[in-house]
């Protein structure tokens, strides 16, 4: 019913631009200073980005194997609930549908409407009502038919990887500086380790990737498709991230990068191109999140559909509803992003997705061992159109970096842990609720 009622929209190469436009926001543009001091070298800073896009894909190749056996819309709420049961995976899509949503659009857009505002000289009391229409605007794309978001983000993607080739080619050719042998006079101190800390910063930017499990009922032979678009995508935005950092290090000085900051590439750009070639980056990076924002906007809602379809959430046959001319879930994606404007004027909503960073790594390690599962049902892979090589050694590793990251979260944010878990935990009463109410 589900997959015939929803137009499948996205074939390999929309879904391709989906994994690596969601992937690619800004912080490819903006890291390069961050990570640079904390891993000391660049050497290391280099090595961080590579680590981290091992354990991403690790990650990505697991959650594709489990992907490919559950093609329903849902994402991580389908893949839990058929693994673990409905409370878990209520859970799991209750987090991503109030919180974790809702806070990623309404930081992209904050972020979105601060630099808009910053490029054309715009005061910033106006940063929000322009991330605010910026996000209404995709919100509005979303409303169409899914081949026209699919084409927006085909589009948007294209257009972020042309400076990023850009970067890469004139810091490979012009470049002079030694990127492999410099080292930072003043490295930053944190308690986990300069190098450790690195990999952390970078795997919190090659996040993204596992909103196209989200969408799958729209996806063209998903159980073939998603698996292939989610590993080339994580490959492509790996070489992306180590190539500008590459880049980067070859055309300026190693201080130089550390004191610029966020402004590193941007200055790279000016010093290839002229002043122009600076503001033609930033209006880059603005399409860039735009395409970002879009991702997200596919993505989450889509979750919100799945439950509704299933009862599982307040409202339910209102929210289940696709409209009849779009085949998309129009209610839905509206619900959720009226939740994200609220949290761009009420509170900081990026400051909401560093909180949500613990329990979603937590709903991931449970992805990661449902692949365990899953192979110990099916052996033989009868069931099975993607398997990941090198098992169960991939899993292993996606499931260590996980740990690694909730260690992390837990020594230097517990606070936001404790607010990330009291929130998923006021899903149960609602859960409780509907199944007496279902009963």
């Amino acid at each position: 019913m589900e997959k015939e009622e929803l137009n499948q929209g996205f074939g390999l190469w929309s879904s391709l631009a989906l994994v690596i436009g969601t992937i690619i926001g800004s912080g490819i543009f903006f890291k390069q200073g961050s990570v640079l001091q904390t891993a000391g070298s660049t050497s290391s800073a280099l090595l961080a980005w590579l680590a981290g896009g091992i354990l991403t894909l690790t990650a990505g190749m697991t959650v594709a194997e489990v992907g490919s056996q559950m093609t329903e819309t849902g994402g991580i709420y389908i893949y839990l609930t058929k693994l673990y049961g409905k409370t878990i995976g209520y859970l799991a899509g209750w987090m991503q549908v109030v919180f974790y949503g809702p806070a990623m659009m309404g930081a992209i857009a904050a972020y979105l409407g601060l630099l808009f505002t910053s490029l054309f000289g715009i005061n910033h009391v106006w940063s929000v009502p322009a991330g605010m229409v910026g996000l209404g605007f995709i919100g509005l794309i979303n409303s169409l038919p899914n081949k026209n978001s699919a084409s927006f983000q085909v589009l948007t993607t294209t257009i972020k990887l042309l400076p990023i080739v850009a970067l890469i080619i004139y810091g490979l050719f012009f470049g002079k500086e030694d990127a492999l042998s410099q080292t930072v006079s003043t490295t930053m101190q944190t308690s986990g380790g300069g190098f450790g800390v690195a990999v952390l910063a970078t795997l919190f930017a090659y996040d993204g990737w596992v909103t196209l499990a989200n969408i799958s009922g729209e996806i063209r032979n998903p159980q073939k498709t998603m698996p292939k678009a989610i590993v080339y995508g994580i490959l492509i935005v790996i070489v992306a991230f180590v190539g500008v950092s590459y880049g980067t290090y070859r055309a300026l000085p190693a201080d130089q990068i550390v004191s610029l900051g966020s402004n590193a590439t941007v200055h790279v750009a000016e010093q290839a191109f002229g002043l122009w070639g600076g503001r033609l980056l930033s209006v880059a990076i603005l399409i860039s999140l735009l395409g970002t924002l879009n991702g997200k906007v596919v993505s989450f809602p889509r979750v919100l559909f799945a439950m509704a379809r299933k009862g599982d959430f307040p409202f339910a046959k209102t929210f289940a509803k696709l409209n009849q001319r779009s085949k998309t879930p129009n209610t839905a994606i509206w619900f959720m992003i009226f939740i994200g404007y609220a949290m761009m004027w009420l509170t900081d909503p990026n400051q909401l997705t560093d909180y949500a960073v613990f329990i979603t790594f937590l709903f991931y390690i449970l992805a990661f061992i449902g692949a365990f599962i899953l192979r110990r049902k099916d052996p033989a892979g009868e069931k099975r159109d993607f398997s990941m090589p090198l098992y169960p050694w991939i899993p292993i590793v996606a499931i260590i970096g996980s740990i690694y990251v909730e260690i992390s979260e837990l020594i230097n944010d517990l606070h936001g842990v404790l607010i990330s878990v009291i929130i998923v935990l006021l899903g149960w009463p609602v859960y409780y609720w509907l199944n007496k109410k279902k009963n």
